[in-house]
């Protein structure tokens, strides 16, 4: 079985990047044998990008955060505002849960069948794209005066919010390995951020007299970010690989097929997601019951403890930069289990509440950007399809989160999404222990096979 070196040997047993060893691929990563091992077109010309010699493209990337930011939102205002749209359209625990459910669905759709165009057409074409529809699929969801339209509309919303991870893929295209970790960091901080703006500011809005109005200013905020990208977004993203759309659907699935690694980071992010999810679903509810009796906006406000994810993303960057995003997924599933243990608490404690969910926000960033990173070095001429694979296993298994909590909040209440969150990750953390005592096995083998060859 093929593993990576850089996923073997460890922080100081490095021998070639992942991008070569064993790849048949040029030492700088840019060959296209690595798509050709996978029955998939080559690249006809990489759109690299380096951020070094060139501060135009640093800005670019910082515009691109942004964009990211408000991409991502759109899957997270409807939480704060399940109970008010409930109220408003008549809907049950459940059939307001299926209003976040759908858009995660939606997203990971997106995922599978969107994602993959970043490596058949113009990247900066697909981004201009997808904002206008994004901007578009808001307005509809504010106008939405019946279930039978809001849940189609979120459905879509989700779908078109995958302008994120192809921005994700776009300026990971545009950095060199060696800071890929700390650009991918600042992307994903800035999409913390429009996480955290979505839940606390969608609340704020909301209470001003309407849960529409959220909606309404989302769209407008994303109308705005289109004559930007359309003036600042680079041509060297406008270059094409030979093939289609089927052949890069095709590679998805063989990469999923063909790369261990993938595998494991997939169950990784799968199972903390999916409890993240069934936690955003569930908290607003709870705290919009006795004893607390919250409105929207307060719970809204709850966000503000996504904060701690900025810092974590920054931290996680320059981590996994050094070679330590084993060690540091191992603590982040530790971190992980202290913050469901608070949560627990947080049935009659606010305090416990707050802790558990900044907890759970940090875990979340950190697992994603070592996942990410590892990945990424896998096929560096395959970016689109790596992000394609790994975030649909994501957001479908967001979704299942997402049901699930609805259910087991209705017959269990908070207790019940407690309990299943730490007892996932209790068996996530057990996979990992396993997985650490094989890469020390590893590390020992390859320290042996040097000494003898000395």
């Amino acid at each position: 079985m093929y593993r990576p070196a850089h996923d073997v040997a460890g922080p100081g047993l490095r021998t070639l990047p992942a991008a070569t060893a064993g790849r048949g691929t040029s030492s700088t990563g840019t060959g296209t044998s690595g798509m050709a091992d996978l029955g998939a077109p080559a690249r006809v010309q990489r759109d690299v990008v380096q951020l070094r010699p060139a501060r135009g493209v640093s800005a670019r990337v910082t515009l691109l955060a942004v964009t990211a930011g408000f991409a991502v939102a759109g899957n997270y205002y409807a939480q704060p505002l399940l109970p008010a749209i409930a109220a408003d359209l008549d809907l049950s625990t459940q059939g307001a849960g299926l209003v976040v459910t759908l858009t995660q669905l939606g997203y990971a759709a997106g995922l599978l069948l969107l994602v993959p165009l970043g490596d058949v057409v113009s990247r900066r074409r697909l981004v201009l794209l997808l904002v206008a529809g994004s901007a578009a699929s808001l307005a509809g969801t504010a106008l939405a005066p019946s279930p039978t339209v809001l849940y189609p509309a979120v459905l879509l919303v989700g779908l078109l919010s995958v302008l994120a991870q192809l921005i994700v893929v776009c300026a990971a295209a545009m950095s060199d390995e060696r800071d890929r970790g700390r650009v991918i960091g600042r992307v994903i901080g800035a999409m913390a951020v429009g996480i955290v703006l979505a839940r606390s500011g969608g609340g704020i809005v909301a209470d001003t007299g309407d849960w529409r109005r959220t909606y309404w200013l989302a769209a407008a905020l994303m109308a705005l970010q289109l004559p930007l990208l359309w003036r600042v977004l680079p041509r060297t993203l406008d270059v094409p690989v030979q093939g289609g759309y089927a052949a890069a659907l095709r590679t998805v699935a063989r990469l999923l097929r063909r790369e261990p690694v993938l595998r494991r980071r997939i169950v990784y992010g799968t199972v903390v997601f999916a409890g993240y999810a069934g936690l955003w679903t569930s908290l607003p509810f709870l705290l919009a019951a006795p004893p607390y009796d919250l409105s929207s906006s307060a719970i809204g406000l709850f966000g503000l403890a996504g904060v701690a994810a900025v810092a974590a993303a920054s931290f996680a960057g320059r981590v996994v930069d050094r070679g330590y995003a084993h060690r540091l997924t191992g603590a982040s599933l530790v971190l992980l289990l202290g913050g469901w243990a608070a949560l627990w608490f947080g049935r009659s404690v606010l305090a416990g509440v707050v802790v558990g969910i900044v907890v759970l926000e940090a875990s979340l960033r950190l697992v994603t950007i070592s996942n990410t990173s590892e990945i990424y070095r896998l096929r560096p001429e395959a970016l689109s399809g790596l992000t394609s694979a790994y975030m649909t296993c994501i957001f479908a298994a967001g979704a299942a989160g997402s049901a699930g909590a609805a259910v087991v909040y209705d017959r269990w209440e908070w207790v019940g999404v407690c309990s299943a969150g730490a007892a996932t990750t209790l068996l996530l953390l057990a996979g990992w222990l396993t997985e650490q005592r094989t890469r020390r096995a590893d590390v020992n083998r390859i320290k042996t096979d040097r000494a003898d060859s000395a």
